[in-house]
């Protein structure tokens, strides 16, 4: 095989392996409450 090759296919297997490793870290967290207290010359 040329190196030509062997680096494209060195490359793709990288890129694979790569999107499969962000694909796994992609994790939902669950959304939290915040309460904050606002005073009242807020709201008008």
């Amino acid at each position: 095989m040329s190196r030509s090759l062997v680096a494209l296919i060195l490359l793709l297997v990288v890129i694979v392996g790569g999107l499969f490793l962000l694909s796994g870290r992609a994790t939902e967290r669950p959304t939290t409450q915040v309460e904050k207290a606002v005073s009242l010359g807020n709201l008008q």
